[in-house]
C-alpha cells in the first residue's frame, strides 16, 4: 500500500518531466531531418525546455516529489547504465604512450580548469563540473559527477548550457586546424579527440577531414570517456571525507563513501570488457540511459531558476573557454612530444 502512495506521489512531476523529455527529443529528430544532425542534442533541449516551463509556470507542489525523483534517483540509474557503453578493451588498442598522455592530459585539464572556475569567483561544485565537462565528455560527465559532490540544479544547468554552445562552435571551428593550422589528417584525430565534447561531435568534426581522422578521433574519444569511472570514484572518496572531516567522524567504511551507482558503474563495465553482457543487451541498456539522463535533465531544468543561470552565466562562459584552450593547446603539445604524424 505504501509502495502505491509513493508511485502515486511521483506520479505528477516524473509525467511533467517526461513530456518535456519526449518534447526535447522530438526538437531533435526534426534538427536531424532538417540538417542531416543535431546542432543541440536532446539532453540539452530537455534542460532548456525545462528552464523555459519553469520561467513560464511554476510547477505546484504536487510536482515536487516526482521532479526530485528524477532529478536525483534516475539520473543515478543512468549513470549506473552507462558503465554498459564502456569496454575497458579500448586501452589495450591505443598503445601506452597515448593511453598515459590521455590520462594525464584529463588529470591537468580538470585541475586547471578547477583553478580557473574558482580564481573567476565560480563556486566549489560549479568549478568542478565546468571541468570535469570541458576535460572528459562534456554533458555526460556534468550529469554523471553531479550527484556525486552533491551538485545543485541551477549550477548542472549552468554548466551544462554553456557547454553545449561551446560543443557546437568547437565542432565548427576545429576543422581550421586543417586548413590554416599544418596539422595532418592523423594529428587531427587525436586533437578532436582530446578536446571535442561528445562522441557524435567528434564524429561531426572529423568526418569531413577524411575517415582515418574519424575513426582515431573516436578511439581516442572512446579512451577519454574512460577516465570517467576513476574521476568520478575519485571524487566520491574526496567528498565522502570532507564531509566526514567536517563532522569531525570516523572516515566511514568504502560501501558508504563510494555511491552505490559508481559501483554499479564499474562493475558493468567489467562485465561488458569480459564480453558477460550479450550484445542484444547493450542497445536497449543504451537507449534507456540516454532516455532516463535526458529526462533527469528535464527535471533539472524544471527546478532551475533561470535568473540565477544568467547572473552565473559570463563567469561560467569565461571559465569554460579559458579551459577549453588549454585543453587544446595541451592536445596540440601531446601529439608534437609523442611524435605523431
Amino acid at each position: 500500500m505504501s509502495l502505491m502512495r509513493t508511485a502515486q506521489r511521483l506520479l505528477p512531476g516524473v509525467l511533467l518531466c517526461s513530456a518535456v523529455t519526449l518534447a526535447a527529443i522530438l526538437l531533435q529528430k526534426a534538427e536531424e531531418a532538417a540538417f542531416g544532425h543535431p546542432w543541440l542534442e536532446a539532453l540539452v533541449l530537455a534542460i532548456l525546455l525545462g528552464t523555459a516551463v519553469r520561467s513560464l509556470w511554476q510547477p505546484g507542489r504536487q510536482y515536487d516529489p516526482g521532479i526530485g525523483f528524477s532529478a536525483k534517483f534516475l539520473l543515478e540509474v543512468a549513470v549506473l547504465l552507462l558503465g554498459l557503453s564502456v569496454s575497458y578493451g579500448a586501452l589495450l588498442a591505443v598503445g601506452p604512450g597515448l593511453l598515459l598522455g590521455i590520462a594525464g592530459l584529463v588529470v591537468l585539464a580538470i585541475g586547471v580548469s578547477y583553478l580557473v572556475g574558482r580564481g573567476l569567483g565560480l563556486s566549489h561544485r560549479l568549478a568542478i563540473l565546468v571541468g570535469c565537462g570541458n576535460s572528459i565528455c562534456g554533458n555526460s560527465a556534468i550529469a554523471a559527477v553531479a550527484p556525486v559532490i552533491g551538485a545543485e540544479g541551477k549550477d548542472v544547468a549552468a554548466s551544462i548550457a554553456f557547454t553545449a554552445v561551446l560543443g557546437v562552435v568547437v565542432v565548427l571551428t576545429l576543422p581550421l586546424l586543417v586548413t590554416i593550422g599544418g596539422v595532418t589528417e592523423v594529428q587531427y584525430g587525436v586533437v578532436a579527440g582530446l578536446t571535442v565534447y561528445a562522441v557524435p561531435q567528434v564524429l561531426a568534426a572529423t568526418m569531413p577531414v577524411g575517415m582515418v581522422s574519424a575513426q582515431l578521433g573516436t578511439l581516442v574519444k572512446l579512451v577519454r570517456v574512460l577516465m570517467l569511472g576513476p574521476v568520478v570514484l575519485l571524487l566520491s572518496l574526496v567528498a565522502a571525507r570532507q564531509e566526514g572531516g567536517a563532522a569531525g567522524r570516523a572516515r566511514p567504511p568504502l560501501h558508504r563513501m563510494v555511491p552505490w551507482f559508481v559501483l554499479g558503474f564499474l562493475a558493468l563495465a567489467g562485465l561488458r570488457s569480459a564480453g558477460l553482457v550479450p550484445e542484444a543487451a547493450l542497445g536497449p541498456a543504451a537507449v534507456a540511459a540516454n532516455f532516463l539522463t535526458v529526462l533527469a535533465m528535464a527535471a533539472l531544468g524544471l527546478g532551475v531558476d533561470v535568473r540565477s543561470v544568467a547572473r552565473a552565466g559570463g563567469r561560467v562562459t569565461a571559465a569554460a573557454v579559458v579551459s577549453l584552450l588549454f585543453l587544446l593547446g595541451m592536445s596540440l603539445l601531446l601529439v608534437r612530444l609523442l611524435h605523431i604524424a
